[in-house]
Parts: structure tokens; C-alpha cells; sequence
């Protein structure tokens, strides 16, 4: 079932303000806890199920990061909410876009994804600029990252984001969601 409607930041923030719905932030643990909407509930959408909502009979509003996750989870959320939900237009980013407030903690580490981005846009750029100085065998390193990035892609499974989860800066503190 598809959702009734979607709100765009202002309506979702007007919407919070009276008391008549709650937010639920779908993002990874890794987000929420880097920067989260203040008030928001945290639910995975890896974890989604109504049993975690909250029961307060209120609208539930549902965002993300942009607005692609909850626009390609509708199905998931109309099962556990019985089609009674709305999504934020653009989520978080949309949020901040329109000048609401963030709670952002500095202390956490980037989110898993930005890590991952950078360490192999790093890696790429470091063979080809090694391959252009010292020889062409040094353009395995990017490569090896391509592959590693199209195994990722295709497995659901990325050896570069948990080789970098067990690395100590990543070690953040538990946050009550």
C-alpha cells in the first residue's frame, strides 16, 4: 500500500510541534549516532518491525538520509504500520536543508559508508598516481579496489567496511535509541 502522503520538512516539523505524529529515523545505527533530528526514535530499517515502533497512536513519519531509502522500503513500512505512515520529503537532508535543527555528535565516527568512500576513492587515486610515476603495475592497486568494490555490489557484502568497523576510531559510544 502505498503511503497516504508524504511531508515536506516544514509540515513534518509542524506536525511534531502539536504533538500529532513521531519521527522515525530508518538510517544505520552509524548515522543516527554521528547526527539524528532531535526527538527522533531510531529504528533500523534493518531492524524495522512493528513490534519496535512506538504504540502511541500517532502518525508515524518515516526518513532517512535523501529520501531513497524510505521511497524503496514503502512496502516494508505499509506492512508494520497497516499503510498508516508518511515519509519526510528528502529526509534529513531536506531537515537541514530548510534550516531545522540537528543534534550532531563529533565525537562519533563517520558514517560506515563516507569511510568506505574515502578510503577507496584514496586507494584508487594512490595507484593511479603511483602506476603514472613509477609504472603500470601499480595501477593493481586500483584494480584490486574495483573488484573488491564490484564483489561488494553484487554480494551485499563489503570486506572494506568491516575491515574499517573493527578499526579502533570506530569504536563509538552506545547511544539509547
Amino acid at each position: 500500500m502505498e503511503p497516504k502522503q508524504t511531508y515536506n520538512p516544514q509540515q513534518a516539523k509542524q506536525s511534531l510541534a502539536v504533538g500529532e505524529a513521531v519521527l522515525i529515523d530508518i538510517r544505520g545505527q552509524d548515522e543516527y549516532a554521528r547526527e539524528h533530528i532531535p526527538g527522533a526514535v531510531h529504528v533500523s530499517l534493518d531492524d524495522l518491525e512493528p513490534s519496535k515502533l512506538p504504540k502511541s497512536g500517532k502518525q508515524i513519519i518515516f526518513h532517512c538520509k535523501g529520501g531513497t531509502r524510505t521511497a524503496q522500503a514503502k512496502s516494508l513500512l505499509s506492512q508494520c504500520t497497516d499503510g498508516k505512515f508518511t515519509i519526510l520529503e528528502g529526509g534529513i537532508d531536506a531537515w537541514k536543508a530548510a534550516r531545522f535543527e540537528t543534534e550532531i555528535d563529533q565525537k562519533q565516527p563517520l558514517e560506515m559508508n563516507r569511510q568506505v568512500q574515502i578510503t577507496a576513492g584514496s586507494l584508487v587515486l594512490f595507484g593511479a598516481l603511483m602506476a603514472f610515476v613509477f609504472g603500470v603495475e601499480w595501477a593493481l592497486i586500483s584494480a584490486f579496489v574495483g573488484a573488491g568494490l564490484v564483489f561488494a555490489g553484487v554480494s551485499g557484502t563489503c570486506g572494506m567496511a568491516r575491515l574499517l568497523g573493527i578499526m579502533p576510531w570506530n569504536r563509538r559510544t552506545k547511544l539509547a535509541s
